[in-house]
């Protein structure tokens, strides 16, 4: 009598518990939740990074398009572009990427492309912004160069870059601008293919920005463990610009030539 009543106590459990649903969310959940995590995070990270390559693309657009306006009218006919302009336009770029550390993790470069009367293509001057410095961040397309104190072809990887380009260097206030060129770079700057060049006795705002991209997640779900953004935007100058330098008025303003690693 005992021992049956046993069995049915023992059967009846096992056919409670084999109809049992109770717990079939819980378990379901258990099973799929690391995929449902995996799947979301790799989704944030995705939208991330999208949003951070067309904030990197809108500051190139922006920088080219406010440096190719900027200047103060000299003449009737004519504007001169001033360090303090190109500091101003500089800052912009700084205010816009603060948020997600652009110049910290990155490197800004602005060059003026310009060409003559026959069409010859020249980094007159370059300025940049941004700590980050070596192969893959300091300019990609040339560079204004000098070796044995006479400027060097743009594509050099071995003269050093001359910080003097398209500045009046003299203390006697003689101007002489004109012995700093800078370099020419035969067939414009950026890909192969796909080169930017100047109109004919005007000038090109020509940006670059290398900028190391901040993860939301981590960098195990970027590819290679890290993501390098880059980006170029070029602008026409748009007013009737002097190419001769770039103006420094009292009071001096800092330049922030390509030597200067700041953000």
């Amino acid at each position: 009598m005992h021992l049956i009543t046993v069995y049915d106590r023992a059967t009846a459990f096992a056919r409670r518990f084999r109809d049992d649903r109770s717990g079939l969310a819980l378990l379901e959940f258990a099973f799929t939740a690391p995929l449902v995590v995996t799947l979301g995070l790799w989704g944030v990270e995705t939208a991330n990074l999208a949003l951070a390559n067309l904030r990197v693309s809108q500051v190139a657009l922006n920088l080219a398009d406010n440096a190719s306006r900027v200047g103060v009218q000299s003449t009737l006919v004519t504007q001169q572009l001033r360090e303090v302009d190109i500091n101003d336009v500089f800052a912009a770029a700084r205010a816009q990427g603060a948020a997600w550390d652009l110049t910290t993790r990155g490197r800004i470069t602005l060059s003026s492309l310009e060409a003559d009367k026959d069409g010859k293509q020249t980094i007159h001057w370059q300025r940049c912004l941004g700590m980050k410095s070596g192969a893959g961040y300091d300019s990609t397309y040339g560079r204004t160069t000098i070796s044995g104190g006479s400027p060097a072809a743009a594509d050099s990887t071995t003269a050093p870059y001359d910080p003097t380009a398209g500045v009046n260097t003299s203390m006697s206030g003689a101007d002489n601008s004109a012995s700093h060129p800078g370099s020419v770079i035969p067939g414009g700057m950026g890909e192969t293919g796909a080169k930017v060049v100047s109109p004919n006795n005007s000038g090109v705002m020509f940006v670059e920005i290398n900028y190391d991209y901040k993860p939301v997640v981590g960098t195990g779900w970027l590819p290679n463990g890290a993501a390098k953004l880059r980006y170029i935007a070029s602008f026409i100058v748009r007013d009737r610009r002097d190419f001769g330098q770039v103006y420094n008025p009292s009071p001096a303003a800092t330049l922030m030539t390509c030597n200067k690693y700041t953000s």
